[in-house]
């Protein structure tokens, strides 16, 4: 795995969050170095600059490496993002009294002279973020936008017409495109919030728009909902929680226990926690946490189910250490002979990583594309 990125004359050492997670993808693409290469072409003077999307920090490290007062305001989703960006400023000896926080719901400040994007997978998020955007940029202001050179097509160009402005593409370098759009200074209004029933398990549910699933049941929840286990517990954690549907089920199912919602996504959580409050559940047994796993939850829970259908891809990247780190935060936070319940793509294995940790495992249902297996502590 390559560490050190170097572009013109910024030198980083880059890590993914955490430092110590077993994959090896490196912490930037092509993409981060194509948009540095040119701000540093046209010389661009340290403005105050939204970031958004900027995976593990590589955007900001550079032009904080380049300029240690350009006033950042860095924009993610991601709790991962957040923390790695964090991780990279330190590893790197770069100070952070320039960066602003903000989550993908907070507002965006009105002051803003450049905005620095990476595309996101997901392309109703892409055009709720550019919505956001024209409601607080000034007419004329630039937004360049970096993606792979295969992502950029007329479709794509069309979205910043419709949401900011008009668009053009750079020519392609290392398989990449920088979108350059000038705000056409027309506020667009957000679309309204999309409600859906789950009608044979009586709950409404509504998504924010980086929320996997759209406006429907997947069929790995689905399956998971047709086979959640039976027993007593007292505390469960609804691990990668999205919108919450598992959490809201066993709430239905076990009246008197917590429900702990986790997410890595800022908005999963929060839909989670509208969708509890929608469904008229108990106000003090439902917690809800924005987090890398099992990290950061409070040292006093320890629940005895946890509830897991965990995502196999970061960003652009398919990877299965995030299911790894989910097992492994499980095994060390469940109570003795708690149960982890897990729904995955029979093609990933999870089996085999769940008998090496916890010595045992059960198949406790199956179909063509999915099954659901259990590991006891």
């Amino acid at each position: 795995m390559t560490t050190q990125f170097s572009v013109a004359d910024i030198e980083l050492e880059l890590l993914r969050y955490p430092a110590e997670q077993q994959s090896n993808l490196q912490a930037w693409d092509a993409a981060d170095e194509h948009l540095l290469k040119e701000l540093i072409a046209t010389a661009q003077a340290p403005l105050p600059t939204a970031i958004i999307n900027d995976s593990f920090g590589a955007l900001s490290c550079g032009l904080s490496r380049l300029h240690h007062d350009w006033p950042l305001y860095i924009e993610t989703d991601a709790r991962t993002s957040q923390l790695g960006t964090q991780q990279n400023h330190s590893r790197n000896h770069l100070t952070m009294d320039n960066l602003h926080w903000l989550t993908s719901r907070d507002p965006l400040p009105n002051h803003l002279s450049l905005v620095l994007m990476k595309l996101p997978k997901n392309l109703s998020y892409f055009a709720h973020q550019l919505t956001r955007l024209s409601q607080v940029l000034t007419p004329g202001c630039r937004i360049l936008v970096a993606a792979k050179a295969k992502s950029i097509n007329r479709a794509l160009l069309d979205v910043f017409a419709q949401h900011l402005g008009p668009a053009t593409a750079s020519l392609a370098w290392k398989n990449t495109r920088v979108i350059s759009c000038i705000f056409d200074g027309k506020p667009r209004p957000q679309p309204k919030e999309i409600t859906w029933s789950i009608p044979e398990y009586q709950l409404k549910i509504s998504n924010l728009s980086n929320v996997f699933a759209g406006n429907k049941l997947d069929i790995g929840a689905r399956i998971m909902l047709a086979n959640l286990p039976q027993g007593e517990f007292s505390s469960i954690v609804d691990l990668g929680c999205g919108n919450g549907v598992l959490g809201l089920r066993a709430a239905q199912l076990f009246p008197k226990a917590d429900i702990h919602f986790i997410d890595d996504s800022d908005m999963a959580v929060a839909s989670a926690k509208a969708n509890w409050e929608r469904n008229h559940l108990p106000p003090a047994q439902g917690h809800f946490y924005w987090d890398d796993c099992l990290t950061h939850l409070p040292a006093d829970v320890q629940p005895d189910l946890v509830l897991c259908n965990p995502p196999f891809h970061q960003g652009e990247a398919i990877t299965d250490h995030i299911a790894w780190q989910m097992f492994l935060d499980a095994r060390r936070r469940l109570a003795p002979g708690g149960i982890l319940h897990v729904v995955g793509n029979r093609h990933l294995a999870y089996h085999v990583k769940l008998q090496r940790l916890f010595k045992n495992c059960t198949t406790v249902a199956s179909n063509g594309k999915f099954v659901i297996l259990q590991a006891k502590k």
